[in-house]
């Protein structure tokens, strides 16, 4: 298997990331097996300072920053790895922009700004952000955090997939034999995916993507970029539209399938954490129980993990 990544360096970024952010609960979701006609365990990524996964990512690329004497970094977000970047930006002295379309969801925007950060918003969806902020790096002479393509976004995210598949983490085999993981621009998918093929390569590894926003799917399906026009999806953190394709190559080789999910299931899906187990989530993180919702026999029997990535959510949009 040959990707961008490598696991040595992913052990390592568990000494470099803030504990505030590693291992974080997984546990088995007894009330959550009943409506899915399946066992579910739940790897929880909202109980941080960020409330999402990309908090990894961002210490990883912060503490680099930082031993590099860079102080100045502008990364395009829809929300969370704006916040994440923040946070760890001040911690370690270094001044963040955030370039985020003003489409996108107020309280994320309100957290980015109360971090710190200088937040900068376009017209357009998130790749006219990613245009803006690719402009603001060249012209401005600073670091351009792209996620995803950059590997410590990646490598980050994979320090879940150790806490996952690692014995010497776990203290036992891992027991599920699959994993569901949201697939947008593909640093999750990519990072938690290369080290289970690595550490555990009986585990089947699934992204999901909304039917709304397939770009990374297709591409996946089809072994070529394939791009959208627009994307329809209340799904906001997943909706890109132009895969990155050394992204797409790293998610050919460590993913077993991509699958699409209906709008009405990812709402199905956010309902049943919410009831079930208590968790509001925003809707990227209910990809996963959305997928077992469209394909229930695709699953019977099995003990699947879903990684819930993130809980900022805008509270009127979610009553809604």
């Amino acid at each position: 298997m040959q990707t961008r990544l490598d696991t040595t360096r992913i052990r390592a970024a568990r000494r470099v990331i803030d504990p505030t952010f590693l291992d974080t609960p997984l546990y088995r979701c007894e009330a959550l097996d009943p409506a899915l006609g399946c066992r579910v365990s739940i790897k929880l990524e909202t109980a941080n300072p960020v409330r999402s996964f990309k908090g990894r990512g961002t210490e990883l690329a912060a503490s680099q920053l930082a031993g590099d004497g860079q102080r100045h970094v502008v990364c395009a977000s829809a929300g969370n790895l704006g916040q994440a970047l923040a946070w760890s930006g001040r911690n370690r002295g270094i001044d963040v922009t955030v370039v985020a379309s003003r489409t996108a969801t107020v309280a994320k925007l309100d957290r980015i700004r109360a971090l710190g950060a200088r937040l900068e918003l376009v017209d357009g969806d998130h790749e006219a952000a990613r245009e803006r902020a690719a402009a603001i790096a060249r012209y401005d002479g600073i670091r351009l955090l792209e996620d995803s393509l950059d590997t410590e976004t990646c490598e980050g995210a994979a320090t879940i997939g150790l806490e996952l598949a690692d014995p010497a983490l776990l203290g036992a085999e891992p027991s599920f034999d699959t994993v569901l993981i949201a697939l947008g621009g593909g640093a999750m998918a990519t990072g938690v995916g290369h080290v289970l093929k690595a550490l555990a390569p009986g585990v089947e590894v699934i992204g999901v993507q909304p039917l709304g926003a397939p770009a990374m799917t297709r591409s996946w399906h089809q072994r070529r970029v394939v791009t959208t026009d627009t994307t329809d999806t209340i799904a906001d953190g997943v909706a890109g539209r132009y895969p990155i394709p050394a992204v797409l190559e790293d998610l050919l080789q460590v993913a077993d399938d991509a699958v699409l999910v209906r709008e009405a299931s990812i709402v199905a899906g956010m309902r049943l954490l919410l009831d079930r187990a208590g968790l509001v989530v925003e809707p990227s993180a209910a990809l996963g129980i959305a997928a077992v919702l469209e394909d229930r026999d695709r699953f019977a029997g099995r003990h699947v993990v879903t990684i819930v990535c993130g809980s900022n959510v805008d509270l009127d949009a979610y009553h809604r």
